[in-house]
């Protein structure tokens, strides 16, 4: 059964950062692409970065240069560094497994995803 669990969220000032993890289990975590996706607050779901698996990295441009997306591959977890953070990065942000290798940009093509972990921008 595959797992995801996310975890590092939590309420930060404008310009702060957060380090987001996602737990994976139940696959070969190494095989397939990784990605963020975002939720805000009475908006649909927005894509934010992609990892696939040789390790290349995709951002949306509303969070390029200053989030970071990778994988430890070894401890079956991706990661997502969020710096200089703004009140409109406030959201519900979630892990999501590939269908293959190949990450896609487009949510509906993911159907595995964690339980989300909250980031709050706000002063």
């Amino acid at each position: 059964e595959v797992q995801l669990v996310e975890s590092g969220g939590g309420l930060v000032q404008p310009g702060g950062s957060l380090r987001l993890s996602c737990a994976a289990s139940g696959f070969t975590f190494s095989a397939y692409a990784m990605s963020w996706v975002r939720q805000a607050p009475g908006k649909g779901l927005e894509w934010v970065s992609g990892i696939n698996n040789g390790g290349s990295t995709y951002y949306a441009n509303s969070v390029k240069g200053r989030f970071t997306i990778s994988r430890d591959n070894a401890k079956n977890t991706l990661y997502l560094q969020l710096n200089s953070l703004k009140t409109e990065d406030t959201a519900m942000y979630y892990c999501a497994k590939g269908p293959s290798g190949v990450v896609f940009i487009t949510p509906d093509v993911y159907n595995q995803w964690g339980q989300g972990t909250q980031v709050t921008v706000s002063s």
